[in-house]
């Protein structure tokens, strides 16, 4: 199945950040919280991007910034990316993680250049240890269509499962510091020792 689906940009931003003990979308990396450093990045390089939240974290969010309310129809990540495949079924879904401090838009652009509209999804890897990043990834529509298949047969709920099961196109970021998840104090304070050699 191919896809020529414009491209919109989702930070995922409505995890309860439980493991770093603070809401990791409002750590100011950047000098604004993170989640919103993200948003204007994928503003860049994509043609509409939302900050998918939960319903308590509405009044929030500055009124600049297009959301989208998780359904809770689902658990962890596919919450928040099915529930924007619902508001916007035929976008494909450029999607962050708001725990990737070190994520710039050179590096969007190089998964954009990548992207194989063939595949369920064109996602970013490091190369000593080649699993797909569900969460750095670009999702055709598609796929979320199979994901509703999978969710629905029982196996799993996991996002980086269901691509390593299916046909997603792997990318090696020329930097992988991008990749770097900060979900625990010590990754905070190795991010912050990163970027101030940056």
């Amino acid at each position: 199945m191919t896809s020529n689906a414009k491209l919109y940009g989702l930070v995922l931003s409505g995890g309860k950040s439980t493991r770093m003990g603070m809401d990791k979308g409002l750590i100011e990396y950047h000098g604004v919280p993170q989640r919103e450093h993200l948003y204007q990045l994928l503003t860049q390089v994509c043609e509409e991007t939302f900050m998918s939240i939960r319903t308590e974290q509405e009044a929030e969010i500055p009124s600049e910034y297009q959301t989208i309310v998780d359904l809770d129809e689902y658990r962890g990540p596919y919450n928040g990316l099915l529930s924007a495949h619902k508001k916007h079924p035929e976008a494909a879904w450029l999607v962050l993680a708001c725990d990737l401090p070190l994520m710039d838009v050179e590096a969007l652009r190089e998964l954009i250049s990548e992207r194989d509209h063939n595949k369920q999804a064109t996602a970013f890897a490091l190369r000593e240890n080649p699993l797909p990043e569900p969460l750095c990834a670009i999702w055709e529509p598609h796929a979320f269509q199979d994901s509703l298949v999978y969710l629905e047969s029982g196996v799993g709920t996991c996002p980086r499962k269901f691509l390593i099961n299916h046909d997603t196109k792997l990318v090696f970021p020329k930097n992988a510091n991008v990749l770097l998840n900060a979900n625990s104090e010590a990754e905070y304070k190795e991010a912050l020792d990163k970027l101030s050699v940056e």
